[in-house]
């Protein structure tokens, strides 16, 4: 059994931070030990934070928590986990994520890399105490939360995230935000109270014309990414246009998932706990890797 302390972080969370790589992965600094020293630095650095504002809001939120058929069950909601253990970790989290920040080299002309995180934190701060209670703004919130990781794995490195990864990448997130509010609106019935009041103001109906349109944008903004003049001319090639059917069932997949499994309340858990997904990731990663090796002047 995971220990509570580890539990309360929510490691599974984690693999949204993997978002900081994205810049490195699409840069000829691919081949670079101190390039990849410099992500994993940053990984690192937006794990604790991340974990740090996980245990934020379970304080916070502990009484509303016990009253839910499973967020009762997390370390804090059920009693398993102390407000004062609770409270020493998550000044040990900051404190990590300082730590690991200022380990990242700042490029020239550049500021600090722990601006990036401290970013981070502050825009989930005021999400918990304020902008999760107004609708759409929190799902917003979200989105540029994933932004701000790939701003920083950029920064990470020195080099400029293209316009079209931030459009790619906000699309995608505010997607699966919805969709999160999707899952969490169908499963109202089970709980013994909402969660927060603004679920109030979301409906199936209202949901579904916000996830039909981000999927294709999310699809478009990615496949418009692949082909654009910047692209190409940062690789020397357009073949990134034949990962776009990977991309595309990806979220033909999950968009499955939700209407027909009811599985869209936590993509954490189905990056890993689904196997089409976990394949089509996979096989995503390799084929832009085998792209971009035998591109003209590819590495």
């Amino acid at each position: 059994m995971m220990p509570v302390h580890l539990e309360a972080m929510r490691p599974h969370q984690w693999v949204k931070n993997l978002l900081v790589f994205a810049p490195l992965l699409f840069t000829p600094r691919v081949d670079e030990s101190a390039a990849w020293l410099a992500s994993f630095l940053a990984f690192a650095s937006y794990c604790c934070a991340a974990s740090a504002i996980y245990l934020l809001n379970d304080i916070v939120d502990r009484d509303e928590d016990a009253h839910h058929p499973k967020k009762r069950l997390r370390p804090i909601a059920s009693g398993r986990l102390t407000i004062g253990h609770a409270r020493a970790l998550f000044v040990a989290l900051l404190a990590a994520t300082a730590g690991f920040g200022l380990l990242v080299p700042a490029a020239a002309g550049r500021v600090p890399f722990v601006v990036w995180p401290a970013a981070y934190l502050f825009l989930n701060l005021t999400y918990s105490f304020w902008l999760k209670h107004l609708v759409v703004v929190d799902c917003m919130c979200i989105a540029l939360g994933f932004q701000l990781r790939v701003q920083a794995g950029a920064e990470a490195i020195g080099v400029p995230a293209t316009h079209w990864l931030q459009l790619c990448t906000f699309f995608f997130a505010l997607f699966l935000a919805f969709c999160k509010r999707y899952e969490e609106v169908h499963r109202q019935d089970e709980a013994s109270g909402l969660t927060r009041a603004t679920m109030e103001d979301y409906s199936a109906a209202f949901l579904n014309m916000m996830i039909g349109p981000l999927a294709a944008l999310s699809i478009l903004s990615y496949s418009l990414y692949t082909v654009s003049p910047e692209t190409v001319a940062r690789h020397g090639t357009d073949r990134l246009m034949y990962t776009v059917p990977i991309v595309t069932y990806g979220v033909f997949r999950y968009l499955f998932l939700v209407y027909r499994r009811r599985e869209g309340g936590d993509p954490a858990r189905l990056l890993f706990r689904d196997l089409p997904l976990v394949c089509s990731g996979a096989a995503y990663a390799a084929l832009v890797i085998l792209l971009l090796r035998t591109a003209p002047g590819g590495g």
